[in-house]
């Protein structure tokens, strides 16, 4: 018996392309990952201080740390995926250490790509599912959290589950004919696993975070199926279940934990019940404190980073049409589901004191598929304006580029590839701006050339010739070593750079309690740890000067560091595009002359 297959049909050039877009965007998430100038949360290495710590202890419990205060500050579950990842000290590397977030991330791009894919028309499925990977991606929530060690990923993700289940029913849901038959709902071992996505998650960041979680499915659930007293019963002692087991994976910590009480003072008490206190009233605090709750609102545009104009624009475009659009007959089901998922993550996190745009990330999956499948009834000019925005970015990282090729930091090779996407970039910008038919797509390339830039830009700083070479770190094993700590637990990346070597921070700018001879002049500074340790990692003040300790002291080895913290006056536009004067300066390894 002879079968007909359908022929199979080679991919158009344009939806090459689109996949060609996704495909570089994964790819720069591992170009570039063990690097130390990836973006990240400053605490980054706070955590992976404390992830050391407990795999020098050869225990998965208690959390140990050497960093007041800091000890019980996320859950377990975090430091324990470094600690695998890092072969409990064998493979301890930035790389190893942040993998783990980038596979996160694919598997929640993977599966917002394959329902943005199925909610599509279908003569352009594949390039609405490209889309929402891309933007995805290209979110600089994304780009920040989800690709490093101090990571959004993994909530996102295990949270996500229990939306992406929903959402499925809701798409079976579309393809029944309204009531000659009942919509599809979770069951008990549905409502189980859930419960046990929500721990995963939990057990990552928080518990605080099952209840936006069991909110969101509450009202997905719901919102995505005709009501009834059943169906309304039976999903709240479901939610309710899911919740209770949520929290219950979590609370496995305390029952672990040889230590239970100083968990719940420095987790419970200090990083979660102090963000509902404020000293100034709630309703104060809400409109005039540190945090107002207005800012919370603009949440998902400023998680989009360089796309924030594109997402502020499609959340007006929401609200324009909002009246007409909610009500029950003009939505499918499967678009209320994205919508409670958005709305229930904003609205919860608008209620705590302390309000941050980083809490509702993973909401951002729901925000990628909505605007993938209104992507051509987006406004032009918010693209146009993100064209303006990133066409200075480009040129301005070119320009550094070009610098540290003049400096000797780039090789020509280095150079000639980051001014190669520079110049893509910039050539996409100007075509989606002449051609406004464009701007919707060429903004998602010139960003792409702004993350792609500052990568390749920052390569020559983080390779292994840019680090000390394996004589000095052998010569480094066991020595006492001094070295600068310009924000709380910064030191720790020193010992990726000088493995085995004993290392004592001090406060660069004299701000950090326990600081050593922060009041002294830096000449004066320098020489007195120089009396006190074997050596000592001292930052340049200046690009000419030498060190001053000179010739009482030995020059090691040197590398080139990058300023991130600038005095007012540093930086003016006389001196902007001199780059050279206020960016880069050198890091001494120094020693005492023998």
């Amino acid at each position: 018996m002879v079968r007909d297959f359908k022929q199979f049909e080679p991919l158009r050039p344009a939806s090459m392309a689109w996949l060609a877009l996704v495909v570089v965007a994964a790819t720069l998430y591992l170009f570039g990952l063990g690097s130390a100038y990836a973006p990240t949360n400053g605490d980054e290495m706070v955590y992976i201080h404390i992830a050391r710590m407990t795999a020098e202890s050869g225990h998965w419990l208690p959390l140990q740390s050497e960093l007041v205060g800091t000890r019980n500050t996320k859950p377990p579950l975090l430091i324990w995926q470094a600690m695998v990842a890092g072969g409990w000290g064998q493979t301890w590397n930035l790389w190893a250490l942040r993998l783990p977030s980038v596979a996160y991330t694919f598997a929640t791009t993977a599966f917002l790509a394959f329902f943005a894919y199925r909610l599509s028309d279908p003569d352009r499925r594949l390039r609405t599912a490209c889309v929402a990977a891309a933007l995805y991606l290209l979110f600089f929530s994304t780009f920040r959290y989800g690709r490093v060690y101090l990571t959004s990923a993994p909530e996102t993700f295990w949270l996500a589950l229990p939306m992406w289940w929903v959402l499925w029913l809701g798409l079976r849901s579309d393809t029944t004919a309204s009531g000659q038959r009942a919509r599809p709902t979770p069951g008990p071992l549905a409502y189980t696993l859930f419960g046990v996505a929500m721990g995963l998650g939990a057990a990552y960041k928080s518990f605080a975070l099952v209840a936006p979680a069991a909110a969101a499915l509450w009202c997905a659930v719901l919102l995505s199926m005709p009501w009834s007293w059943r169906t309304t019963v039976r999903t709240t002692i479901g939610t309710g279940w899911s919740t209770l087991l949520g929290v219950g994976i979590f609370a496995l910590w305390f029952v672990l934990d040889p230590d239970p009480a100083s968990v719940w003072q420095e987790f419970v008490v200090a990083e979660n019940a102090g963000k509902m206190s404020s000293s100034m009233g709630y309703w104060q605090a809400a409109l005039s404190g540190p945090y107002p709750m207005w800012t919370q609102l603009l949440a998902y545009p400023a998680n989009g980073g360089l796309l924030a104009l594109p997402v502020l624009g499609f959340c007006l475009l929401a609200l324009r049409h909002a009246r007409t659009a909610l009500r029950p007959s003009r939505l499918r089901p499967a678009a209320w589901v994205l919508l409670a998922w958005v709305v229930v993550w904003l609205v919860v996190f608008t209620i705590p004191n302390q309000r941050s745009e980083r809490y509702v990330i993973p909401a951002m999956p729901a925000v990628a598929i909505a605007m993938a499948l209104v992507w051509d009834r987006l406004p032009r000019l918010w693209f146009w304006l993100t064209l303006l925005i990133t066409l200075p970015a480009l040129v301005m990282l070119g320009r550094i580029s070009w610098v540290m090729g003049s400096l000797g930091i780039a090789s020509p090779t280095e150079l000639a590839l980051t001014c190669t996407v520079a110049g893509l970039g910039i050539a996409s910008a100007v075509a989606g701006m002449v051609r406004g038919t464009w701007a919707r797509n060429a903004s998602l390339g010139a960003v792409l050339a702004v993350y792609g830039c500052f990568a390749l830009m920052v390569q020559p700083l983080s390779n292994d010739q840019a680090g000390y070479n394996p004589t000095i770190q052998a010569h480094m094993q066991g020595q006492r070593v001094a070295v600068p700590n310009g924000f709380t637990g910064q030191y720790e990346r020193f010992h990726f750079l000088l493995h085995g070597a004993r290392i004592t921070p001090y406060d660069a700018e004299g701000r950090n309690t326990g600081a050593l001879y922060p009041d002294l002049p830096p000449p004066e500074r320098l020489t007195r740890l120089l009396a006190e340790f074997d050596a000592v990692i001292w930052l340049q003040d200046d690009l000419h000067e030498q060190p001053s300790c000179l010739p009482a002291c030995t020059l090691i080895a040197q590398r080139w560091h990058v300023k991130s913290r600038h005095k007012d006056g540093e930086v003016t536009l006389s001196n902007v595009w001199q780059v050279q004067e206020w960016l880069f300066r050198r890091e001494w390894l120094l020693r005492p002359a023998r």
